[in-house]
């Protein structure tokens, strides 16, 4: 088990972005995203076209257009970009104003559960969105409109 814990990113007028973070590890996990995919010669196009799209979700909100669905059907994971792209990079769309991003990869496989590392990220958002729910639930967390409010870490 690992204690994770929900940084904010960034803020605008119409979108929250969060991340995760291992308490074990030094980056983040869109920081580690970014530190893999940033300088890569061969992906920094693909890296580059999700940049933006997290530009636009800033200015304009997590709307459903900018994500391709990836969990099951009962979770919010979601997966940018949803146009053809060597990269993939997972978080949770909990509306149009909240995202939380977390760790992706280079796409080598139809579909994320075909990829150790893939799912594992997926995983990850997944039994974090549980623990999140799980805090609501018992009043540790509260998410508005726009934010998420807690000073817990989470136990993965």
């Amino acid at each position: 088990m690992s204690e994770v814990e929900l940084l904010l990113l960034d803020q605008t007028e119409n979108c929250t972005v969060y991340t995760i973070q291992f308490l074990s590890d030094d980056l983040n996990e869109f920081e580690k995203f970014v530190a893999r995919f940033q300088a890569d010669g061969e992906l920094n196009k693909d890296f580059r076209i999700i940049a933006k799209f997290i530009d636009q979700i800033l200015d304009f909100g997590a709307l459903e257009r900018y994500f391709r669905p990836e969990g099951k059907m009962k979770d919010a994971v979601v997966a940018l970009p949803t146009l053809r792209s060597r990269l993939r990079l997972y978080g949770l769309r909990l509306s149009d104003r909240i995202l939380i991003l977390g760790n992706g990869g280079q796409k080598k496989t139809r579909t994320y559960d075909e990829d150790d590392t893939l799912s594992g990220y997926v995983l990850t958002l997944q039994r974090f969105e549980e623990l999140l729910k799980e805090g609501v639930a018992d009043g540790s967390v509260i998410i508005t409109e726009s934010e998420i409010e807690t000073d817990k870490t989470f136990d993965i």
